[in-house]
């Protein structure tokens, strides 16, 4: 494969290579990457990428979009049928600009909105105050308790209660815990707020049913496409078609605009230009395999590895926060091992063994060099490893962190990546 662009530029060629080859020959342990198909691959590199399709299917600027119209409906049809939803935008290009045009659409600049604080696992669009969220709305932050690392539904009531938002975000980047979608809509409806499910990181769980799912509870959920559901790196907007707190109902003659409509304009032309139609048709194909019998066998086996790969770390003396893990990803609590999660990461990572550092909730250290390490088992799992090779990995990873100079230990965790990578193979066809 890719024989055109080494003979044309074997610069970006040789680039391509060695990273494809850093994924095979490495354990991807990141929760926020996964490897999607060789199918969703070739889709994202078609002559798709050449046409320009500024609007929406039947509504475009520009001729010459039979095609691109017939694929655009088919990948939210699939949405649609997928996720259950009533209405689906398939053009955001990323999880950021898919939250910004849910605000845009449904808030003003100063609303009041409630989301999960950046340092206790939320994302930055969430309300971080150097994010545009946290400078164009105010944002206030609900966390997790201190004692259990959990979201405390009872504090975020409180909170609502006092601060009375127009919407509560929920969803998070690392937070190893299951989010309760109905408690938060009870709170939502008593002080008559939208409430917006950014379910990006652990998607693919809540279409098999391992984890509970936004809709019917959610006026919105945003997702991104490439985390557990192993699409293209993107995005997609999910909605009710009528806005439940609308003052007006929607009224096709007076042009008062329902939800789907509002999510739509606030898309195009409020915060996009040209959608991407070659990474639409990659999420069309995204679907179309999330909708497979053995999607939800992959899902339950994600969630089956990170238990595995968390009972490991904690039988090997490793602090879990929250003290393990309902989904895909964990946290390790690098303070009790003198060592900083940055320290452990790039340890971990020189070895083959890629997670990212990252803070725990109540952090005394700085976001750049924090306490923590987050990891989890999508990608590994996609390889085809299963609870014997997590606990394979979790007994490496804790020998890596407790023995940070130790060479002996590092070439015998480099054997570990080694023979595990070669066992369970990734991209054979590519390289």
């Amino acid at each position: 494969m890719y024989e055109h662009l080494q003979q044309t530029d074997n610069e970006v060629y040789e680039l391509v290579k060695k990273e494809t080859e850093r994924q095979q020959h490495g354990l991807v342990m990141i929760p926020s990457e996964n490897a999607a198909s060789v199918s969703v691959l070739e889709t994202m590199g078609t002559a798709l990428s050449n046409k320009y399709a500024e609007g929406y299917p039947g509504k475009r600027y520009y001729t010459g979009n039979e095609y691109i119209d017939q694929i655009e409906n088919l990948a939210i049809y699939r949405a649609k049928k997928l996720f259950n939803a009533e209405h689906a935008n398939v053009q955001p290009n990323a999880g950021s600009g898919a939250n910004l045009a849910i605000y845009f659409a449904l808030l003003k600049p100063g609303d009041t909105v409630m989301g999960l604080n950046l340092a206790h696992g939320g994302h930055l669009t969430h309300g971080n105050p150097v994010n545009f969220s946290g400078m164009t709305y105010r944002f206030q932050s609900y966390g997790v308790n201190k004692e259990t690392e959990r979201i405390d539904l009872d504090e975020v009531r409180a909170i609502a209660l006092r601060e009375k938002p127009k919407m509560i975000v929920t969803g998070a980047t690392a937070y190893p815990r299951q989010f309760d979608f109905s408690a938060f809509r009870k709170i939502s409806d008593e002080v008559g707020a939208y409430l917006l499910a950014d379910v990006s990181h652990f998607v693919g769980l809540c279409l098999a049913g391992v984890h509970p799912a936004p809709f019917p509870h959610a006026d919105v959920v945003m997702t991104t496409t490439h985390k557990t559901l192993r699409g293209p790196r993107s995005a997609i907007i999910l909605s009710k078609t009528t806005d439940r707190l609308a003052s007006t109902p929607a009224d096709p003659a007076t042009k008062v605009k329902n939800l789907a409509q509002k999510i739509d304009s606030a898309v195009f032309p409020g915060t996009q230009g040209g959608p991407m139609e070659h990474i639409i048709a990659a999420k069309a194909v995204c679907f179309a395999e999330a909708m497979k019998p053995e999607f939800k066998t992959y899902q339950e086996n994600i969630v089956k590895n990170a238990h595995a790969l968390a009972e490991t770390l904690q039988a090997e003396g490793i602090r879990l926060v929250s003290g393990g893990t309902d989904n895909h990803l964990m946290l390790i609590d690098c303070t009790p091992l003198q060592i900083t999660g940055k320290q452990g990461a790039n340890a971990l990572a020189d070895l083959g063994i890629y997670t990212n550092f990252n803070t725990i909730p109540y952090d005394t250290r700085k976001p750049f060099d924090p306490s923590g390490i987050r990891l989890g088992t999508p990608t590994l799992t996609t390889r085809g490893m299963g609870a014997g090779e997590m606990q394979t990995i979790g007994h490496t990873i804790a020998k890596v962190l407790k023995n940070m100079t130790n060479e002996t230990v590092r070439e015998g965790v480099r054997k570990v990546v080694r023979e595990l990578t070669a066992r369970f193979p990734l991209y054979s066809e590519l390289l």
